[in-house]
């Protein structure tokens, strides 16, 4: 009876170190890179001050608070890079803003950048950061809290689109190449890897919805469009493989009225770090921003 029962341990054991080791691998697969910024608002010529804004689990984001060129108290936009970026890349967004009125806040999400590491990223954990950053800008004496808008990129767009689902206080939202739904995004992911989802890339994607505690319907860009009620502005580069145009579209598709409009501009997905790659991106947000965030101070 020993041996049987011997097997039987090693069997479980072996069992669990392959499920610690999938986990571990799985862990990393999806962590975000790291990549500390290397330039800041002042290589484009722009006062700023760097800012650390608490946020959930303990945790500290790093940012740039640029302000307004105007006097008074300003209207203001933070604005969230994608997955694996940081702060740095949506530096082409600074000076048209500025030179638009407005007050601006840069930051890094958890895990990226500059900012704390946590035991995960996730587009809920973009969310609450950007719930964390619109709190701290509104505490500035040089903003209007009143006429407060946000923009994201990719993870960040749907983080955003999220967040503006949550509240009446945004003065407008822009999304920036958002993807339709996370498990698509995850099932390209698995594609890419080679992994089929028949039954692993199934598990994943559950044990993932575990892991970040929310299920991908009730975060996702096509679920969060539908409760957002500010002025709200999508735009997708026509050249987008990473994530297609027609998740855009889809978006568009399930909006509740018509304050949401949908942009497809030329350009890809990671075009940003360079503003003439990103003419026509800048263009219709800062367009936008003026006709609504910056018309809601008169509200």
């Amino acid at each position: 009876m020993a041996l049987p029962l011997a097997a039987l341990a090693a069997a479980v054991a072996f069992a669990a170190a392959l499920l610690l080791g999938l986990r571990h691998l799985l862990h990393r697969g999806l962590a975000p890179a790291r990549i500390p910024e290397q330039r800041s608002p002042g290589a484009l010529g722009a006062a700023f001050e760097e800012a650390r804004i608490p946020t959930a689990n303990d945790k500290h984001l790093f940012g740039w608070f640029v302000p307004a060129l105007t006097e008074g108290r300003a209207p203001a936009v933070a604005i969230l890079h994608g997955w694996g970026g940081n702060a740095e890349t949506m530096l082409p967004l600074i000076q048209p803003l500025a030179a638009a009125g407005f007050a601006v806040l840069l930051f890094d999400a958890r895990c990226h950048g500059r900012s704390d590491e946590d035991d995960f990223a996730s587009l809920p954990r973009f969310a609450e950061d950007m719930e964390h950053a619109l709190g701290w800008l509104r505490q500035r004496p040089e903003v209007d809290p009143g006429r407060v808008a946000i923009v994201g990129h990719s993870v960040g767009a749907g983080a955003a689109l999220l967040v503006a689902s949550r509240r009446d206080d945004i003065a407008a939202v822009v999304s920036l190449a958002a993807f339709s739904h996370p498990a698509r995004m995850m099932r390209r992911w698995l594609a890419a890897k080679r992994i089929p989802h028949v039954p692993l890339g199934w598990a994943i994607l559950a044990y993932v919805q575990r892991v970040i505690g929310h299920r991908f319907d009730a975060i996702a860009p096509v679920a969060s469009i539908r409760g957002i009620r500010c002025p709200t502005l999508l735009i997708h580069g026509a050249d987008d493989v990473t994530v297609p145009v027609s998740e855009m579209r889809e978006i568009y598709a399930a909006r509740s009225g018509d304050h949401v409009q949908c942009r497809v501009v030329a350009g890809s997905h990671d075009d940003f770090g360079d503003a003439s790659d990103i003419a026509g991106e800048i263009t219709e947000v800062v367009k936008f921003l003026r006709q609504n965030a910056v018309r809601s101070a008169a509200a």
